[in-house]
């Protein structure tokens, strides 16, 4: 049986299943991933446990019981000159890959959010084609300087 939960910062996770959460995306994001501690902290700024953070909401797909895809949209504070939303992590387990899982999650974080949603995603993920069928576009070239 599929279930899908949402989670925000009025349908909290635990702390056990945040890290249920944490290590699925740390293990099936694959090389376009982050450490754990990065992905609990993007959890966290969702549901509004961490300072300063503006929500968003997860999304867990689970088939009989066991994770089979997660995503986690962040809010921006931002309107009309950046989208109010960018989507951070969206992963399906590598066993369930092709089932129609992605397109079920961005279906429902599509619906879920409030106002527009933006994602960063590289030139050679096979997810690329799927934002493209649901409408995303390519419209800026990123670029980032880190301060050391």
């Amino acid at each position: 049986m599929d279930i899908l939960k949402i989670y925000t910062n009025e349908t909290k996770p635990s702390t056990s299943e945040k890290e249920k959460i944490a290590d699925f995306l740390f293990k099936h994001l694959d090389e376009f991933g982050d450490k754990k501690e990065d992905i609990l902290k993007c959890l966290n700024f969702a549901v509004k446990d961490s300072k300063n953070a503006l929500g968003g909401f997860v999304l867990v797909l689970e088939v009989d019981t066991a994770i089979q895809g997660v995503t986690i949209v962040n809010k921006t504070g931002m309107d009309g000159y950046i989208p109010e939303n960018i989507l951070v992590y969206i992963a399906v387990h590598k066993n369930a890959r092709g089932k129609g899982y992605g397109k079920t999650l961005m279906n429902k974080a599509i619906e879920v959010a409030d106002g527009d949603i933006a994602l960063h995603v590289e030139p050679n993920n096979p997810a690329k084609f799927l934002y493209e069928k649901l409408g995303f576009e390519n419209k800026y070239l990123e670029m980032r300087l880190k301060k050391q």
